[in-house]
């Protein structure tokens, strides 16, 4: 009889050659982009070095786990080596868009914030940051994600620069910055990074983001983008925005989306499922109502409201599509907009995302590129999203996931290894499958809850 434990050990097998071979494709998608051979081993080196468990990663423990001297080597890759960090950027770009050539992709736009000490790190500054739970002096990066229905992978990403920063000459000149990086706010570096993934060949019909993106000038570029590069439609959007935001209804009458929600009658609330969590299906209601475009007239232009089954609160979003469209797919566009957050915790805690301690414009671009290219490796690795094996019968193993894929490499792949195969492979089965059990009952619990 095939044991758990077995088949765990049949999907590490796959897991340690499909890391394996998505890993070197990255490489050989960016290996142009070195000047030296030497280098280029430096980047594969650090990149994979960033999955180890460590306290925290920077040059300077990274150097100690590669078995360097000193940190001095990985601080010249970051800062001063020859390397087209934007054409390695695109490159790895083309790789995930290879890798969902047969998939449908949202693209979403977020930002995120790293604390910083002091101002002379590039673009730090006193600013709102969702990361740090309100004001504080950070970093702030914009970042663009392709999200299908099986997987996450950020594509893009820009460093937002305050207009003091940009203002200030002399700091532009200590940190490298170029000169013709001008000041920018967060939808104007949005609407470029979603103008290049579609140019570079993204399967993608909508773009969603947050109430920072729900702004005018964003939304009318985001529509005329499909049409502007030749895609026949129009891009649609689903962008969140306040209780406060003003849309104009059928008879050209303003209104706050709070209130323009009363007009919907209790019947037309609609039960969705909202995506699959730990504890099982997430369902919220859902309504929506016309309201008038602005600057067109062609498409559907909508309010949606989500409201939670048991606490009452209700969120709103912006959407237009370009041609008919069901509250199902707008729902679903909704969703897939909250998963750009799982590609900053798998970033943040995998492969240090926010750890860099970098201070100028190129340490800045390099680290963000070999942390998220470890990533996207991670996500893109196929067994990461295979169906799970097991015997028979429910309760059976959750998925393999990012996170215990990084196990299985740390255990079994990685330099330093502990290569005790047996255990560690019995502790991941008996976790995926106690995993499963807990997500069955919390299922069973919700069916016995909703029965009349």
């Amino acid at each position: 009889m095939t044991t758990y434990q077995d088949a765990v050990a049949v999907e590490a097998t796959m897991a340690e050659q499909a890391w394996g071979g998505t890993f070197a494709r990255a490489m050989a998608a960016v290996a142009g982009c070195f000047a030296r051979r030497e280098a280029r081993g430096a980047a594969a080196e650090l990149i994979t070095r960033l999955l180890l468990e460590v306290d925290t990663r920077n040059c300077w423990t990274l150097a100690e786990a590669l078995g360097h001297t000193g940190p001095r080597r990985l601080q010249h890759l970051l800062s001063r080596t020859r390397f087209d960090h934007e054409r390695a950027r695109e490159e790895i770009a083309r790789l995930v868009v290879g890798e969902f050539a047969d998939q449908e992709a949202v693209l979403v736009a977020d930002e995120t914030g790293d604390a910083k000490s002091s101002t002379d790190c590039v673009g730090a500054g006193r600013q709102y940051s969702g990361a740090l739970g309100g004001v504080g002096l950070c970093q702030v990066g914009v970042y663009l994600a392709a999200v299908t229905a099986t997987a996450r992978v950020v594509i893009d990403r820009a460093l937002y620069l305050p207009a003091d920063w940009v203002a200030d000459d002399e700091r532009r000149e200590l940190a490298g910055v170029p000169s013709e990086i001008g000041f920018a706010t967060k939808p104007q570096q949005a609407l470029s990074m979603v103008t290049g993934a579609l140019a570079a060949g993204t399967q993608a019909r909508w773009f969603a983001g947050d109430e920072v993106y729900c702004g005018r000038e964003l939304r009318c570029g985001v529509r005329s983008l499909g049409l502007g590069l030749g895609l026949g439609l129009g891009l649609g959007y689903a962008v969140g925005v306040a209780a406060s935001h003003q849309v104009t209804d059928g008879t050209g009458r303003r209104w706050e989306a709070r209130k323009v929600i009363n007009k919907v009658r209790a019947e037309q609330w609609m039960r969705r499922p909202t995506g699959h969590g730990a504890k099982g299906t997430r369902e919220y209601d859902g309504a929506w109502l016309d309201v008038r475009p602005d600057g067109h007239s062609n498409g559907a232009s909508v309010l949606v409201a989500r409201r939670h089954r048991y606490t009452g609160e209700v969120s709103y979003f912006r959407c237009f599509a370009p041609g008919d469209v069901a509250l199902g797919t707008l729902v679903e566009v909704i969703c897939r907009r909250r998963r750009i957050e799982e590609t900053f915790q798998l970033g943040k805690g995998f492969t240090g995302l926010d750890q860099g301690q970098v201070t100028c414009w190129n340490s800045w671009m390099r680290w963000s590129l070999f942390s998220l290219t470890a990533a996207a490796v991670l996500a893109l690795t196929p067994a990461a999203t295979t169906a799970q094996p097991g015997p028979a019968g429910p309760p059976r193993l959750i998925p393999l996931t990012c996170p215990e894929l990084v196990r299985l490499l740390r255990a079994l792949v990685l330099p330093g290894a502990a290569r005790d195969r047996d255990h560690i492979l019995h502790r991941i089965a008996w976790r995926r499958r106690h995993q499963a059990i807990a997500r069955a009952c919390h299922q069973q619990r919700h069916q016995l809850h909703d029965q009349p």
